[in-house]
């Protein structure tokens, strides 16, 4: 059974009664919306599984206007911009006889922020087309589509451009990408004692499982033995794996010659979005006295002596930065509303998030222009990891050079 959070997830946008729903009718041919000619029909997201054939299955969402007036409507409008964080791919209403409204230029400025592929549909084409409607469209350089759902017309061609846009169904890879055939591979593993004996953490083993895959040869050794291991091969790994937490004293072990990563940097990427948390490691340098910032923690557990989100990053922020930060700590699937008054935040890894579900949680400060890291990025940065261990992954690499620099 396919869940949902491994389905492309396509939300259909607009302001209210420009035939939203009756499009999603429209590309499903079944009425799993609610149509009406009254304005704001459509309170609450819909969200309904389907097999976009040739591409596969998907979940679109019908949501609610994003004009939509009063404080109801504010919290609707909201929701839908959460939504949108959420989503792989939009498909923008608009009705055809009007022009563009601030409302539909403010949604245009989400997407492209959010840097979600989307398409307009121009729907109510039976009515007539407004011919300034179009040259708006021309002079934001954006291809539409022109629809009727009451005559069905354009409706195919609408879902075959949606097809050749939607994202590829690949997963965000964890070292094959860095690793070739051939290559010498050695993973050291910590020592943590929460985990049952003789077990490995299993990102550790997918992480082994890709290596092989790429006919990598792969050594699994704990840190007291990285030594001898280094000294029993012929030449040098081309990849050494440590725990962020000991990268600095291994790192005195392993000559400079040999790309070092962390576990911490492989999953940051494979989660998120590793450039990105690289340049948010940017504002912890420009942090001031009384800036606010928000640790953000998907799961619930009994908080230990030594918890990296509650004891161990605020006290390495206020000793690295020397200043007296406000900082909130909170657990759940939702960031606050008042995100914006953030100047950081910092997420846990999300080891029990998808990359897109995750995704949708940095999107959401991407919206309020706030930076975010998570706590594997901070906690090699806390321990000198960076710039070394940024060195197999070029983009990330690229960016701390524009961090530096700045």
């Amino acid at each position: 059974m396919i869940v949902d959070s491994s389905r492309p997830h396509i939300a259909v946008v607009g302001r209210r009664n420009v035939g939203k729903s009756l499009l999603v009718n429209s590309l499903l041919e079944q009425n799993v919306s609610l149509v009406s000619d009254i304005a704001g029909t459509t309170t609450d997201a819909v969200k309904t599984r389907y097999e976009l054939l040739p591409y596969g299955p998907v979940v679109i969402v019908d949501t609610a206007g994003i004009d939509d007036e009063g404080e109801l409507g504010r919290q609707r409008i909201t929701e839908t911009i959460k939504i949108l964080s959420s989503s792989d791919f939009a498909l923008v209403v608009l009705d055809a006889r009007e022009t563009l409204q601030s409302k539909e230029l403010e949604l245009f400025a989400y997407l492209d922020k959010l840097q979600i592929n989307y398409i307009v549909a121009v729907n109510k084409i039976e009515f007539g087309v407004n011919p300034v409607l179009l040259e708006e469209l021309k002079e934001l350089r954006m291809t539409h589509f022109e629809v009727s759902c009451k005559e069905k017309a354009g409706i195919e061609e609408l879902k075959r451009r949606m097809i050749r846009l939607l994202p590829e169904d690949d997963e965000p890879p964890l070292v094959k990408d860095i690793v070739k055939q051939g290559d010498v591979v050695i993973m050291v593993i910590p020592t943590d004692y929460t985990l049952p004996n003789r077990k490995l953490i299993l990102t550790q083993v997918h992480m082994i499982r890709e290596a092989l895959d790429e006919n990598a040869v792969v050594t699994v050794c704990r840190e007291k033995e990285l030594v001898s291991t280094l000294n029993n091969l012929k030449s040098y790994p081309d990849l050494v794996i440590v725990d962020s937490n000991s990268v600095t004293r291994i790192a005195e072990d392993i000559p400079a010659k040999i790309r070092l990563t962390t576990y911490s940097l492989i999953i940051a990427r494979h989660r998120g979005d590793l450039p990105l948390f690289i340049k948010g490691l940017r504002k912890i340098d420009g942090l001031k006295n009384g800036d606010k910032v928000l640790i953000a923690e998907v799961c619930s557990h009994h908080t230990q002596e030594d918890d990296i989100g509650t004891v161990k990053i605020p006290k390495w922020l206020r000793s690295y930065t020397k200043k007296e930060l406000h900082i909130d700590i909170i657990h759940g699937n939702d960031l606050p509303d008042n995100l914006s008054e953030y100047k950081l935040v910092v997420h846990c890894g999300g080891c029990l998030l998808t990359h897109r579900a995750l995704q949708t949680r940095i999107n959401e400060a991407k919206l309020m222009d706030v930076p975010v890291v998570t706590y594997g990025v901070i906690t090699s940065f806390m321990h000198g990891a960076i710039p070394r261990a940024l060195v197999p992954f070029a983009d990330a690499f690229s960016e701390w050079g524009k961090v530096k620099a700045k």
